[in-house]
């Protein structure tokens, strides 16, 4: 089982790292700068606000699925017409509601006009979410990996055309970026829907009500928990511009360091999909998960900490190379933002863990307890601090949140703590501070911001290599096997 998850983590980590940095800090980050920090600052906002009720769309349907089908892929052909009819009923649902709320909280005519469009285009994604969730469970890691790709790689094109091929010759629209999503969302759920009719016979649609309810009832736990983890993932940019005066800009500020904490996150968030049907599976069989939460930790964690603390000393200097309207304040937001990292990575293993378990209650109790410590915090901060009070919030929510699903998991899952690991861990974390530190005091005066960032990273793989926390035999069967 840990050798299929490494070799299947090196193709979809292959896949990912060719498409999805360049587009969220070259294509997205672009069409910022075009548009300017207020226009994009509503948009940030809006989408924002079309997340936190996306549960409507999935009712926990995704997790759950994934969980069912790794155990037991025969049912896919007997579920799969009457969920998918479930998730039509859902998707307008969710179109109506959050319209309706959308009103009720202001929203204008030009926002509620954004909001439309963006709804259709979460629907068109929770579609894709939903197909890829099939193949995850039968296990077709490659064809999951395509499909995770195939939207941005296809919004690079149609973007980069837009933005630097003269095709156009009014000043680049906000509205063009989202039309872009709608056609590559949809061509990308077509493609995802061919893959799994390659590998399986479907039966045609069918609305069955009593399997909708029972569906929906042992999917609630996973909807819930989705929801929580949504709120105080993605309440802080609706806060901001609703209570700000000048909420749209400070949530454009948001939007430079979210971004590329997303660019970073969004490599950590593979490991989730690829972890939670591993998990499921090994539980099923009663074989034990210390194996693969230690590789999975030795590989996550300890990047996570890399990355961190590279981009938090030099966060003011990759803002500024980035964006062309980069403020202090963006720098600080987002040096605060990419510490998030360390510990969503960390919750993407144990929280992926006890996601498979089925043992939610305990999950739920958390998140519930982010939720509202997330809020509170927001409340407190952003009058003071703006865009920097909601990154702090969203610090101390997240570092809280992952210490409590690790002391969960250790105890329910009876997991040995791997003393020699953490102690290695510690003098890892307090070597590349240390050397971070020195160099950000011009310990070498002649190296550029940039060098010195990548002479970091350098030195931070060297030491995890030489303290083994990435074991040089792992890396072995990696490439052995691919």
């Amino acid at each position: 089982m840990n050798r299929k998850f490494a070799t299947n983590l090196a193709f979809l980590l292959f896949l990912n790292f060719l498409v999805k940095p360049f587009y969220i800090l070259g294509i997205d980050a672009e069409v910022q700068n075009r548009v300017g920090t207020e226009d994009y600052g509503m948009y940030f906002s809006i989408l924002g606000f079309t997340f936190l009720f996306q549960i409507l769309l999935d009712v926990g349907i995704v997790n759950f699925n994934t969980r069912t089908i790794s155990q037991q892929p025969f049912l896919l052909k007997k579920h799969f017409s009457k969920i998918f009819s479930l998730r039509i009923i859902l998707a307008v649902i969710y179109g109506v509601f959050v319209l309706g709320l959308g009103a009720v909280i202001g929203y204008n005519s030009s926002e509620i006009k954004m909001l439309s469009w963006l709804i259709f285009n979460q629907i068109l994604a929770a579609f894709v979410l939903y197909l890829r969730s099939n193949l995850a469970g039968l296990l077709l890691f490659k064809h999951d990996s395509i499909v995770s790709v195939l939207d941005r790689f296809l919004l690079i094109i149609i973007c980069s055309l837009l933005l630097w091929g003269g095709i156009m010759k009014e000043p680049f629209d906000i509205y063009w970026f989202i039309y872009a999503q709608t056609f590559t969302y949809a061509v990308t759920a077509i493609v995802a829907l061919l893959f799994l009719l390659s590998k399986q016979k479907l039966a045609r649609l069918k609305w069955d009500k009593l399997f909708s309810f029972a569906i929906i009832k042992q999917s609630l736990p996973y909807a819930l928990l989705i929801l929580l983890m949504t709120f105080y993932y993605r309440a802080d940019s609706v806060m901001l511009e609703r209570m700000l005066e000048d909420g749209k800009t400070q949530a454009g500020i948001y939007a430079n360091g979210f971004r590329f904490f997303e660019a970073a996150n969004n490599i950590a968030f593979l490991f989730a999909t690829l972890l939670l049907p591993l998990f499921a599976n090994l539980l099923k069989h009663k074989k034990s998960v210390g194996n693969l939460v230690r590789l999975s930790s030795s590989i996550l964690i300890p990047g996570a900490i890399l990355i961190g603390t590279a981009c938090f000393f030099y966060s003011q200097e990759i803002i500024e190379a980035r964006y062309l309207n980069a403020t202090l304040e963006s720098g600080k937001v987002f040096g605060v933002l990419i510490l998030c990292f360390v510990f969503i990575s960390t919750t993407y293993i144990f929280g992926t863990l006890l996601t498979a378990s089925g043992n939610l209650k305990r999950l739920n109790q958390i998140a519930f307890a982010g939720v509202i410590l997330n809020i509170v915090l927001n409340l407190i901060l952003i009058p003071t601090y703006k865009a920097y009070g909601a990154a702090l919030a969203s610090l101390i929510t997240q570092a809280i949140t992952a210490i409590a699903q690790v002391w969960l998991s250790k105890s329910y899952f009876k997991l040995n703590l791997d003393v020699s690991l953490l102690i290695r861990g510690i003098i890892f974390t307090g070597l590349i501070v240390s050397f971070g530190f020195l160099l950000q005091q011009s310990l070498f005066d002649y190296l550029s911001w940039y060098s010195a960032l990548i002479l970091l990273i350098l030195t931070g793989g060297v030491l995890l290599f030489a303290l083994k926390i990435i074991e040089i035999k792992n890396v072995k069967k990696l490439f052995e096997k691919i």
